[in-house]
């Protein structure tokens, strides 16, 4: 089991000798770092003065990280990939609006992706986030118990029910749904909100899933709370596992704000945390679901031996890994070519729009140790294989 991942041929099957070329150069350039810092620079500036070069974005940068702008773009991507068994979970990954038709139009995405999902097997999640509908600052007031002004109520109030539209929809057409966590001094909120819709639609089984970031100390106490609750109210758990995507905003604020930092002293007690909180899920099973988003090999295996422990199936749907798209083939493909349920996160949206969430990935890539270059040895192994 211990070399599963290092089968290029497999990971790389789907991508042609050119995606490949485009893959290497791309995880080159994201390698040096003042570079990263440059590029996003001058893309947020181009991008703001309507600079033409969203066709450059969009033949490198998006095309490697995206499915397309809308749905039926992504369509022969999620069709490719599942040539090999790797599902999709589309991610309409339009960031930072703040106004209520934004948010209708994020709530109608995710109906749609529902609907794509009852009819193609391909899509078996649909997934939002919480600022996708409604305002940053609610979300925080309501975390910090400061009272909301009047036309706040009404947007909170419209904020629930969007939650609820979506959720009642997917357990309607029995298409899980996953909800993405975002920055800790909002988070209470959507927790909260997240646990009502858990216990109103995950009574027979696992409809509705949060999401618990692991680089937060807190997490497994948060989530062992959630379980006696669950247990006395009769519901069932759903968590997508990640390690998280804030950590310095999270360490500045809190040493500005003069609070306990709420991010694990380091990546060894992050990791700790994660699989903590996997082995956890796993020994409940009968009361959880798992969405196991990671791109770590070692957290990869320790799932694959719970399950090979445990006698469950490989592909029991309760158990899912999940990756992002453009990131760790190596990972997604081998385990779905050994029969995991596996599922590759899929942004789209329009290029302007996902620039945001494609600036993340690329300083999360400079800053996560050892993923740049983990992702350049085995493109480079392959294509020495193929003989480019």
């Amino acid at each position: 089991m211990e070399n599963l991942f290092n089968n290029t041929e497999v990971a790389f099957a789907i991508k042609s000798n050119a995606e490949l070329d485009r893959a290497f150069y791309l995880f080159e350039m994201i390698k040096r770092e003042p570079l990263v810092k440059i590029g996003t620079a001058v893309t947020r500036f181009a991008l703001k003065t309507h600079l033409p070069v969203e066709g450059i974005i969009r033949a490198t940068v998006f095309d490697h990280f995206c499915g397309g702008v809308t749905e039926e773009d992504c369509m022969p991507t999620i069709d490719k990939m599942y040539t090999k068994n790797v599902h999709s979970v589309l991610d309409y990954s339009a960031e930072g609006k703040e106004v209520e038709e934004q948010f209708d139009l994020a709530m109608e995405k995710t109906l749609n992706t529902i609907k794509f999902g009852k009819e193609k097997p391909c899509i078996p999640f649909a997934v939002f986030k919480p600022t996708g509908f409604g305002k940053f600052n609610i979300y925080q007031k309501i975390t910090e118990g400061v009272p909301l002004d009047a036309h706040e109520e009404i947007e909170w109030k419209r904020i629930k029910e969007r939650y609820d539209i979506v959720s009642k929809a997917a357990y309607d057409r029995d298409v899980p749904l996953l909800i993405d966590a975002e920055e800790s001094w909002m988070q209470d909120a959507a927790d909260d909100l997240i646990e009502e819709m858990m216990r109103k639609y995950n009574k027979e089984k696992v409809i509705v899933f949060g999401t618990l970031q692991l680089y937060r100390w807190d997490r497994l106490e948060y989530l062992k709370k959630l379980h006696e609750r669950a247990k006395k109210e009769g519901f069932k758990i759903g968590m997508k596992l990640v390690r998280g995507a804030y950590m310095e905003k999270e360490r500045e604020r809190a040493e500005k704000k003069g609070y306990a930092d709420p991010i694990c002293e380091n990546k060894e007690a992050t990791d700790t945390m994660f699989n903590d909180v996997l082995t956890y899920m796993f020994k409940n099973i009968e009361d959880m679901a798992i969405f196991a988003g990671t791109h770590n090999e070692e957290s990869s295996y320790l799932l694959m031996d719970l399950i090979a422990k445990s006698g469950l199936d490989k592909d029991d749907r309760r158990l899912w890994f999940g990756q992002l798209y453009g990131m760790s083939d190596h990972i997604s493909y081998n385990l779905s070519d050994s029969g995991y349920n596996v599922a590759k996160y899929l942004p789209f949206g329009p290029v302007r729009d996902v620039m945001p969430y494609l600036i993340r990935r690329a300083e999360e890539n400079t800053s996560v140790a050892g993923q740049t270059s983990r992702e350049l040895r085995l493109l480079k192994e392959e294509r020495e294989r193929r003989k480019i």
